[in-house]
C-alpha cells in the first residue's frame, strides 16, 4: 500500500521533520499503515506529549486518534518500516526489519531533542514474513507500563505516547483484541541496523548508516581523530551504563537479541520483560528463552557479545581509520575491553548508593558481594531488601523489616553487623543517608502479578482502572504513598508469573 492510499490529515500538527526517510531508500521500505476499522482511545500520555510539544487536545480528537491507530497519515508523516537484520538467541537472521512497526516520522522536541515517532502493530509490512503485523492489547500495555516505569526510574528508553485499541481481533493462539502502540525513541537504530548492510558485503552502506548516527547521536564523535571508532566507543559506554542500571532495579529485558539492541543506549523492545522478586541470578521469565541465554545475570555478557557484533560490522571503517587490518582489528578489540570498565564502575556507583555510601572504600565489592549470596541463599526480595534497608539506614529499629525478607534472619544480622562498621566511616546523618538511598531503591516496580492482573482487566472485562492505577503508582516509584502498599508486596504463591511472553 502506497501512503497516498491513506486518507491524509492537515488539521493535527506533529510538524514533522524527517531525516532518515533522506537516507538512500534501501534503508527502508515506504508503506503507511493499514488502517482499522474502529479506533478508539485507551491511553494518551498528557506529559509526554507536551514534552514532544503536541497538542493534547488534536491527538484526543477523533482525527487524532485516527492517526494514532493508523488510519490516517498526519501532513508531513513520511510513513516507513525500517530495514535490519539481528541475531535472535545467537542465530543470524539476514532480514528481520519492521515487521508490524511503522516509522511516521521525526519532530523536535522542546528540548531540541530530535525523537522518533513510530506505530507499533501498524499492519503488514514488506519485513513481515509470515505475520499479520498487528499487536494484540495486552503486550501494548505491557510495554507502556514497564517503558514509562523505566522512564520514571530514570533509565534511558523508548517511552509510550499513545495506546489505542483498534476495533479487530488478532489470533494468536485465541482471538485477542487489537491495538496500536504509539512508541517515542531518539531513534530506532539497532546493532542489527549495521547488520543489515554488513551481511549484504555494502560498507557505503555501512558507513551512511554509522554517519548518520554519529550526526544524530554522537556529534562529538565526528570532530574526533578517529570517528568511527568514537562512535564505537560512545555506543559501549552508554550500553554499559544500561545494562549497569537494569541490574541495579533486578530487570530482566528478557530478549536481548542484536535487533533490540540501540545504538542510541535506549531500552527497547519490551516483550517478555520482567522484574525479579526474590533475589536469584539465574532468573529467567521469558518463555522463549529456554537455555537461559538472556538470564539476570547473563545480560552483562549478552550485551558485550552484542557490541562486538556491531564492531564487526565497523570493522571495514576502523581499519580505514587505523591503516592497517592489524591496527583496525585491535583498535575493536580495545573498545569492547571497555565495556567492562563502563559496566562496573556505574555498577559499583549505584550498589555504594544504594547501600548508603557516600564515599569509595575498597571492601566495598565484597560487602554488596556478600549481601546478594545471603539474599540469594534466603530467596530475599530484591526491591524491598533495598528499600527497607533506607529504614535500616535511618534508625537500628528499621533492621526487622530487612530480617522478614530472609528465610534465616541470622544471615542478615551477621551482614548488618559489618554494614554497621563501614556506615560508621562516614559522617552523614541517619535521616540525609536514608534519603539518599530512598531516591535510588524504589519502592515500587511493575510487579509481574500486578501487571497479569491490569492486562487481564483490560482485556478480558475492557477494565482500565487497574492500569491505571498501576501508572500512577509508577509514576513516582521513589516515593512512599499510604494506602498503596500492596502494590509493594511481591506475589503470592497462587500469584506468581512463571513465564512471560513476547506477544508477537
Amino acid at each position: 500500500m502506497s501512503p497516498t492510499e491513506v486518507p491524509t490529515l492537515g488539521g493535527v500538527r506533529f510538524n514533522f521533520e524527517n531525516s532518515y526517510a533522506r537516507l538512500p531508500e534501501k534503508f527502508y521500505a515506504r508503506v503507511a499503515p493499514t488502517p482499522v476499522p474502529a479506533p478508539r482511545l485507551v491511553k494518551l500520555n498528557l506529559e509526554l506529549a507536551d514534552k514532544l510539544g503536541l497538542d493534547n487536545a488534536e491527538l484526543a480528537s477523533p482525527e487524532g486518534v485516527e492517526i494514532l491507530a493508523g488510519s490516517r497519515v498526519a501532513a508531513g508523516s513520511e510513513p516507513l518500516a525500517m530495514a535490519y537484520a539481528g541475531h535472535q538467541f545467537g542465530y543470524f537472521v539476514r532480514q528481520l526489519g519492521d515487521g508490524r512497526a511503522n516509522l511516521l516520522g521525526e519532530v523536535i522536541g522542546r528540548d531540541g531533542v530530535r525523537y522518533d515517532i513510530q506505530l507499533k502493530g501498524a499492519g503488514r509490512t514488506p519485513f513481515s514474513r509470515n505475520g499479520d503485523g498487528r499487536a494484540a492489547l495486552g503486550p501494548v500495555l505491557r510495554e507502556y507500563i514497564v517503558s514509562e516505569a523505566m522512564a520514571a526510574f530514570g533509565v534511558p528508553t523508548t517511552r509510550a505516547l499513545a495506546a489505542v485499541t483498534t476495533g479487530q481481533p488478532v489470533y494468536r493462539e485465541t482471538a485477542l483484541p487489537g491495538a496500536v502502540l504509539t512508541r517515542v525513541a531518539t531513534s530506532h537504530l539497532r546493532v542489527g541496523s549495521f547488520q543489515y548492510f554488513f551481511a549484504q558485503g555494502d560498507i557505503d552502506g555501512v558507513r551512511t548508516l554509522a554517519d548518520y548516527a554519529i550526526a544524530r547521536h554522537y556529534p562529538e564523535a565526528k570532530q574526533a581523530a578517529r570517528p568511527y571508532r568514537a562512535f564505537l566507543d560512545g555506543v559501549i559506554a552508554r550500553q554499559g551504563q544500561l545494562v549497569a542500571q537494569w541490574m541495579l532495579l533486578g530487570f530482566l529485558h528478557g530478549v536481548m537479541n542484536t535487533d533490540n539492541t540501540s545504538i542510541s543506549g535506549e531500552t527497547i523492545d519490551y516483550g517478555p520483560c520482567a522484574f525479579m522478586e526474590a533475589y536469584d541470578p539465574r532468573t529467567v521469565f521469558s518463555s522463549i528463552d529456554h537455555q537461559g541465554r538472556y538470564a539476570y545475570s547473563n545480560q552483562p555478557h549478552a550485551m558485550h557479545w552484542n557490541l562486538t557484533r556491531l564492531a564487526e560490522t565497523l570493522l571495514p571503517l576502523l581499519v580505514a581509520e587505523e591503516g592497517s587490518d592489524e591496527a583496525g582489528l585491535a583498535s575493536a578489540h580495545e573498545a569492547l575491553e571497555k565495556f567492562a570498565v563502563h559496566f562496573e564502575a556505574a555498577r559499583d556507583v549505584g550498589m555504594r548508593r544504594k547501600l548508603g555510601f557516600t564515599q569509595e572504600h575498597e571492601d566495598d565489592g565484597a560487602l554488596v558481594e556478600d549481601l546478594l549470596k545471603r539474599m540469594a541463599e534466603n530467596r530475599a526480595d530484591f526491591t524491598l531488601t533495598f528499600r527497607r534497608l533506607c529504614d535500616a539506614a535511618a534508625g537500628i529499629e528499621g533492621n526487622q523489616g530487612v530480617r522478614a525478607l530472609f528465610a534465616d534472619p541470622a544471615a542478615f544480622d551477621t551482614w548488618e553487623a559489618a554494614w554497621r562498621q563501614r556506615l560508621a566511616k562516614e559522617s552523614v546523618s541517619p535521616e540525609e543517608r536514608a534519603a539518599q538511598m530512598r531516591r535510588v531503591s524504589p519502592a515500587f516496580i511493575p510487579r509481574n502479578h500486578i501487571v497479569e492482573a491490569a492486562l487481564e482487566a483490560a482485556t478480558e472485562q475492557e477494565d482500565f482502572q487497574p492500569f491505571e492505577e498501576l501508572l500512577e503508582v509508577l509514576a513516582c516509584p521513589y516515593e512512599d504513598m499510604p494506602g498503596k502498599e500492596r502494590y509493594t508486596m511481591p506475589a503470592r504463591p497462587e500469584e506468581y508469573v512463571r513465564q512471560t511472553f513476547c506477544g508477537t
